[in-house]
């Protein structure tokens, strides 16, 4: 997720393009850059680290330029260095490249460009685009651009100028946003609608599949064979602040609404679906993967329970030892670890501070380390044996969303590849895995749909003093999920459990007054979950089913049901995840607590 902006017009570029990227840092903040279109040729500024840096560098300079782009990022191919800031040109420097999103078939085109001549020096996948750009253009850069993009593959939005075409902004994109700003002989384009408030509220969104040309007079909108469209602008009446959040309250709303992006931006360019082939380029060699005889996952907090949630999986597909530690306490005790363990970190940050030095540990035992991060150049994956990203895009809610269900993809992957390369897992199997990892962005957005249903149930309950979450197998780390995400925002005392440990204490506690949240599913011990659910409701407890199994014993013993799509095992906690966050977070509304900073809590914990 990355921050774009552009230009064209009478006035003068560059300060409308650093006012745009100021508006559009939370969208990334890795490095940021802009090119103009000056007199004598194109010019491009970027740096690395936060806006402050590229300001500096221009604030010296007196451009004239009336035409430009800019970019702040969020990197997930190549570390956040000034080489890899965006934007990005040819090797004559007359194309200058945008993006957000992912090319997934970069390194194809990046080999077939080399043998035309084409020389690279970043380690991007945008920078492709600007080559093969410059390799198809004849006089007419739109129509270059529908070539590009008929050879790309990936989710993207980008924009492009040429100092060949000195008065125009060729934009397009699929899956990731882009809204046009239109002016009086002036027009504007950004990822996010923040950028444009200031200068104009009429807009145009583009859609998936669509390209547009931006000139001082015009917008022209097209499909990618450059089929004509016609759309009418609408009107923003929102302030900036409300702009930012894309309309929302809050920003853990907006990006509990991004987790089918972010899933499907996590599973982007890793497997085949005809073949069923996985594509993990992790750092680590293959060969060492399959001679791993233990796994031992390192996480605190929200990262810890996706651990939990991978080693139920992993038990099913792996013939392995699997270990969940508590990064905390991983690095006082003495743990077994040798040479073929594979320890896996889990850290949105990559900077969470115990889990880090849980890492360095097992690091000195000479285990094999590999991080599950979000955060690109981040201390985890600099110091990490291998890397895979989450590729979520920022996350500026505390209170983790789309990270954590990024976290369960990234990790269901990584199990079905590793039961692939241990010969645990047949090929068939993994396929139909993949099959239904490919629906999840789909059923998540139908999910989400649910949103009124569940926040008429938070109605009802947000008053109360405790809740309980109970669940079994894969839904026993989302019980406990649901219960971290409903104390940290709405400061209710929450607690989650294997529902099989009922007996065993919690229900003593069962009241008339007493929520209790079950998640059950046809996946895996339904019966056993139903006859805890009995024990509950013989005790007056007041019961909230998640199911994904609505039927007469359900109804029948339920207060409130929440449904979920019905689909396998491989989906379930992903998909049970979205009712108990929608459920926090509608709580902790009408309790008036700070949903986005809750009290007391750092979205990166980096002191132990």
């Amino acid at each position: 997720m990355c921050g774009i902006v552009g230009y064209v017009g009478e006035k003068k570029v560059q300060p409308i393009l650093l006012d745009g990227l100021r508006r559009l840092e939370y969208r990334g903040y890795d490095s940021s850059g802009i090119a103009l279109i000056e007199a004598d040729g194109l010019r491009v500024y970027k740096r690395s680290g936060k806006l402050q840096a590229l300001e500096q560098i221009v604030s010296e300079k007196l451009s004239k330029a009336t035409i430009g782009l800019g970019h702040t990022r969020w990197a997930t191919h190549g570390e956040p260095n000034d080489t890899n800031a965006h934007p990005h040109t040819d090797n004559h420097d007359n194309i200058a490249v945008i993006h957000n999103g992912i090319i997934e078939n970069h390194l194809d085109l990046k080999k077939k460009l080399q043998e035309k001549g084409h020389t690279f020096v970043s380690d991007t996948d945008t920078e492709v685009i600007a080559h093969l750009i410059s390799e198809l253009y004849d006089g007419d850069l739109p129509k270059a651009m529908q070539q590009a993009l008929k050879r790309i593959r990936g989710a993207y939005a980008l924009a492009v100028i040429s100092t060949d075409a000195p008065r125009q902004i060729v934009a397009a994109k699929t899956s990731s946003p882009l809204v046009i700003g239109v002016g009086e002989g002036e027009n504007f384009l950004a990822s996010d609608v923040p950028a444009l408030l200031s200068h104009t509220r009429e807009v145009l969104y583009l859609n998936d599949g669509e390209l547009a040309v931006l000139d001082d007079q015009s917008v022209q909108i097209m499909d990618f064979d450059g089929n004509p469209i016609e759309r009418a602008t609408q009107h923003i009446n929102w302030d900036v602040a409300t702009a930012q959040k894309s309309g929302y309250k809050h920003f853990m709303i907006k990006e509990t609404h991004e987790q089918p992006m972010a899933v499907a931006d996590a599973l982007s360019g890793r497997f085949d679906l005809e073949t069923g082939e996985i594509f993990l380029d992790s750092g680590i060699d293959d060969e060492a993967l399959k001679n791993i005889d233990q796994i031992t996952f390192l996480a605190c907090g929200t990262a810890l329970y996706a651990g939990l949630v991978a080693k139920y999986l992993y038990q099913d597909w792996l013939q392995l030892p699997i270990n969940v530690e508590t990064g905390s306490e991983f690095r006082y005790s003495n743990p077994y670890i040798t040479e073929n363990t594979l320890v896996v970190t889990i850290s949105q940050s990559g900077e969470t501070a115990d889990t880090l030095e849980s890492m360095r540990l097992a690091k000195q035992k000479n285990a094999r380390t590999l991080g599950i991060v979000n955060v690109v150049g981040s201390t985890v994956t600099r110091e990490a044996d291998g890397v895979l990203y989450l590729q979520a895009g920022p996350e500026i809610g505390v209170a983790s969303t789309k990270a954590f269900t990024a976290q369960l993809t990234v990790l269901t992957l990584l199990g079905l590849y590793l039961g692939k390369l241990q010969s645990t897992l047949p090929q068939d199997q993994i396929k139909n895995a993949l099959q239904t990892m490919h629906k999840a962005p789909e059923l998540l957005r139908e999910l989400l749909k649910k949103e009124p249903e569940i926040e008429a149930l938070a109605s009802q309950f947000f008053d109360v003093q405790n809740f309980l979450y109970l669940g079994r197998d894969v839904l026993f780390p989302i019980a406990l999920e649901g219960a971290l995400k409903l104390k940290e925002i709405s400061y209710i005392h929450a607690e989650g459990y294997a529902a099989g440990e009922l007996k065993h204490g919690p229900i003593a506690l069962i009241d008339e007054h007493m929520p209790v949240v079950v998640l059950i599913t046809k996946n895996s011990v339904y019966d056993k979950v139903l006859s805890n659910v009995e024990e509950v409701k013989a005790r007056k407890g007041i019961i909230i089913a998640i199911t994904d199994e609505v039927n007469e014993d359900i109804e029948r013993v339920a207060d409130h049901i929440i449904e979920v799509p019905a689909t396998d095992k491989v989906l379930t906690p992903l998909l049970f995840t979205i009712p108990v966050q929608l459920l926090a977070y509608h709580i902790a509304v009408l309790r008036g607590t700070d949903v986005d900073q809750p009290r007391n809590l750092a979205k990166s914990v980096t002191v132990e």
